[in-house]
């Protein structure tokens, strides 16, 4: 069987989507397998986060996004304390955008189309196996075979490429396939969530919840805002753990549980979808495996306190791409596609600590009030609410890089340039050497790093190698340091 394709990437929602337009960008050849016929109207998923919308902007995708969300600057981003963001964050895009999960599943999905990235719906993997040279994955019968499919036997058709990256949700196929352990702790609270139709007046519903949320900060009932007139999105604590939390709960159950919880159901009726989510919190042990690697829900699952788990699996996709693009390309030093685990792994384990932290705090006995109260109180400091802001927001990321200048392994804010600003220079998703000596070179990575002059004063050191994601490789002036840092991060030059 021919490698037509040089990834698959299994899972259509906004992991896989990123990640094929992020390998569309250097012509790696990509199919995305989504299961669902359509694209679901779900939305677990209401924004992106400050790092997620700079890396819009790396994209030049931004205006998309904005043209179709709204700004937030404050919100219960830890435990359900609300407090206004601090001053002076270290980005120049200080706001989250209200922005409902379908809509960035169709932006990224169109932007990978405009690439040129094969994107096949109806296509469920059901197994897959690898070798030295590449990858097969098994689709359920009714699969198409497509461009590089062949009929397979019982099982359906069948596809092969160079990598495979499983994007396929918490309960990922391509995960169990492939053995990798997913340990954690099971859910041991859960919440309802869907969207509906209420007879009861909106401002009976807002005083109601008001009171109840004084002390059930799980609770909620708010305006949609996807432009469906009298929907609301309503979340309700459930009464204990479902069996098996793929069920969807009834209308009925929300009716009780919102009898229990305020003493009124509203009125609710005509839901547009109903879900339910736990707090279960498990990580797989490893995010590579050979040529399969596992990016987003796949990789990590944790309760959606601060709104994070949509962020985190297109962050996993925006260090990822150029990696993977550079495996295909054939000019990947040792150890670039290994450093995705390295640099991602701490991340996403972060990410669980903070929700697990955050779970707590929205617990009802005295023990969580008095901490919540605490922890308000001391969000108060300007430099606690900053760390806890960088730290749901994804901009405190550094990566370990080892030893070097402060910058190094942080991401790069966008800066203003006398040529304009530095994130419209990343569009292109290569390298960048911002060099405000005039004095250094990189001959022999023209091909895959831009070299830039500039004496914009926002900048203050002598210059800085990003790589595309936008996290800073190397700061300085020596030019035989810079070539060190070339060979490591973008492999050998070319003759």
């Amino acid at each position: 069987m021919t490698d037509v394709n040089d990834v698959i990437v299994v899972g259509g929602g906004p992991t896989g989507l990123m990640l094929a337009g992020e390998l569309r960008l250097h012509g790696v050849r990509v199919v995305v397998l989504e299961r669902l016929t359509e694209p679901t109207e779900q939305s677990r998923g209401r924004g992106l986060h400050t790092r997620s919308v700079e890396m819009m902007d790396q994209r030049g995708l931004l205006d998309r996004f904005l043209a179709v969300s709204e700004k937030f600057q404050v919100g219960g981003l830890f435990g359900g304390i609300m407090k206004p963001w601090p001053d002076r964050l270290d980005t120049a895009h200080p706001y989250g955008l209200s922005t409902l999960q379908p809509v960035t599943e169709r932006l990224l999905g169109e932007r990978a189309l405009e690439l040129g990235a094969e994107i096949r719906r109806g296509c469920e993997v059901v197994g897959l196996s690898q070798d030295e040279h590449g990858v097969t994955v098994e689709l359920a019968d009714g699969g198409p075979p497509g461009h590089g499919g062949v009929a397979g036997g019982e099982g359906g058709a069948r596809l092969r490429a160079r990598y495979l990256v499983g994007c396929d949700g918490g309960r990922s196929v391509v995960r169990k396939r492939l053995g990798v352990g997913f340990p954690g702790e099971p859910a041991t609270v859960e919440t309802l969530l869907g969207d509906m139709e209420m007879t009861e007046d909106p401002e009976t519903v807002a005083a109601v919840v008001a009171e109840v949320r004084k002390t059930q900060l799980r609770f909620g009932v708010i305006p949609n805002d996807d432009g469906k007139e009298g929907v609301f999105r309503v979340i309700v604590p459930a009464d204990g753990v479902a069996e098996d939390g793929a069920t969807a709960p009834t209308l009925e159950e929300f009716k009780q549980r919102l009898r229990a919880c305020a003493g009124t159901d509203f009125g609710v009726h005509s839901p547009r979808w109903l879900s339910r989510f736990g707090d279960a919190t498990r990580q797989a042990e490893r995010y590579r495996v050979g040529r399969v690697l596992l990016a987003g829900d796949a990789a990590h699952i944790h309760p959606p306190t601060g709104g994070q788990g949509l962020n985190l699996g297109i962050q996993d996709a925006f260090n990822l791409g150029w990696k993977l693009a550079a495996a295909v390309a054939g000019w990947a030093p040792e150890g670039l596609l290994d450093s995705y685990h390295a640099e991602r792994h701490p991340v996403g384990a972060a990410v669980l600590d903070n929700t697990r932290a955050q779970i707590a705090l929205l617990g009802t006995d005295p023990g969580a009030t008095a901490l919540r109260e605490l922890l308000s109180k001391l969000m108060d400091f300007e430099e606690v609410n900053r760390y806890v802001t960088e730290m749901i927001t994804a901009t405190g990321v550094r990566y370990d890089f080892g030893e070097g200048h402060e910058l190094l392994g942080r991401r790069m804010r966008d800066v203003r340039l006398k040529q304009g600003r530095l994130y419209e220079l990343m569009h292109g998703g290569r390298g960048l050497l911002l060099d405000r000596t005039g004095r250094l070179s990189v001959a022999g990575w023209a091909d895959r790093v831009d070299h830039v002059v500039d004496l914009g004063e926002d900048l203050d050191v002598p210059a800085v190698l990003l790589r595309p994601d936008g996290h800073v490789a190397w700061a300085g002036d020596d030019q035989q340091d810079l070539l060190n840092r070339l060979l490591r991060w973008f492999g050998a030059p070319t003759v």
